[in-house]
């Protein structure tokens, strides 16, 4: 196999196109972020890069905390109309239809249509270039239950989650294996 070498650039993906909810209840903001991640698990920690130039990035600098909310494949238009919108002049969670709830430990809102919602707080924020950096405690997790087996485990893979990948939104596909299935001692395949 023979690979072409380009120059230095965001390649990564796909990515969790992200709803991020900012603000408060009574003033609430959502904004599409593709540049987000796990950074540590103890503590639990991620981050995401946002441009100085959109309008979120001063509510979510000054109030210091945010959700991360991860949506479906239904809700695509949704997210990349989040994206493409700002909420300077656009009301994106009622033009949308968008279901709030309450944080359970920060002041912005969940997004109630998506079955996973990270709640953070801001520990550090890292100017980089085009994007700031806001690195974030995870304080609590809110998951839908209608994912939660009768064995208390989480199914994450029968909700449909979206992903990005270079300017085009995917539904996540079939599920391939799990975490360590390559060396159970069951499984005698070569790699």
């Amino acid at each position: 196999m023979s690979k072409i070498v380009w120059k230095g650039s965001a390649m990564l993906a796909p990515v969790p196109p992200a709803l991020v909810t900012c603000g408060t209840m009574k003033h609430p903001n959502v904004l599409t972020v593709a540049w987000t991640g796990i950074v540590c698990t103890h503590p639990p920690m991620t981050y995401i890069s946002v441009r100085p130039s959109r309008y979120s990035y001063s509510i979510i600098n000054n109030a210091r905390e945010f959700v991360i909310n991860l949506p479906t494949s239904s809700m695509s238009r949704i997210t990349d109309y989040c994206g493409m919108k700002t909420g300077a002049k656009t009301n994106k969670i009622e033009k949308c239809h968008l279901e709030l709830s309450e944080g359970s430990t920060v002041s912005a809102p969940v997004l109630t249509q998506c079955p996973v919602s990270l709640e953070c707080k801001v520990c550090e924020v890292r100017h980089l270039g085009t994007h700031t950096m806001f690195l974030a405690d995870i304080t609590a997790v809110q998951v839908d239950d209608k994912y939660i087996d009768s064995k208390g485990k989480f199914n994450l893979q029968q909700a449909g989650l979206l992903a990005y990948a270079h300017g085009e939104y995917f539904a996540l596909g079939r599920k391939c294996g799990d975490f360590g299935f390559s060396v159970k001692k069951k499984h005698k395949n070569n790699l």
